[in-house]
């Protein structure tokens, strides 16, 4: 096995998916929460939206494509490591979803709390 720091994105994804599946169902839910309080309340996003990497209608692009593809693929995203990896941790779409897995956690929405610590040391070594 290769070591953790090598890993990229998807790999990650499919790790933490592979050692917290029973974790996955209720973190699809927060991130399509997100993705609509962002869909739904784009003025308080753009009111809080100060010195970023990139500019806030690209993080609403981001949010859509992530809920069109939660909506996609579905059941698939909560049994199959590689669908979720593949589907929501490719190229910038890690971005978003990277926030989603910290808010989550960091909001307590988790259920096993060693999840927390998973996604602090797969996804913030």
């Amino acid at each position: 096995m290769q070591a953790l720091h090598t890993f990229n994105n998807v790999q990650k994804a499919k790790l933490l998916h592979a050692l917290f599946i029973h974790e996955i169902p209720g973190f699809l839910i927060y991130a399509q929460q997100l993705s609509a309080y962002i869909r739904d309340n784009p003025d308080e996003v753009r009111k809080v939206w100060k010195n970023q990497l990139f500019g806030v209608d690209f993080w609403f692009q981001l949010s859509e494509a992530a809920d069109r593809k939660i909506k996609q693929y579905g059941r698939l995203l909560e049994k199959s490591s590689n669908v979720f990896a593949d589907q929501l941790f490719d190229g910038y779409s890690a971005l978003y979803l990277h926030h989603c897995l910290t808010t989550y956690t960091d909001k307590g929405r988790h259920k096993d709390p060693k999840f927390k610590l998973a996604v602090e040391l797969i996804f913030n070594p």
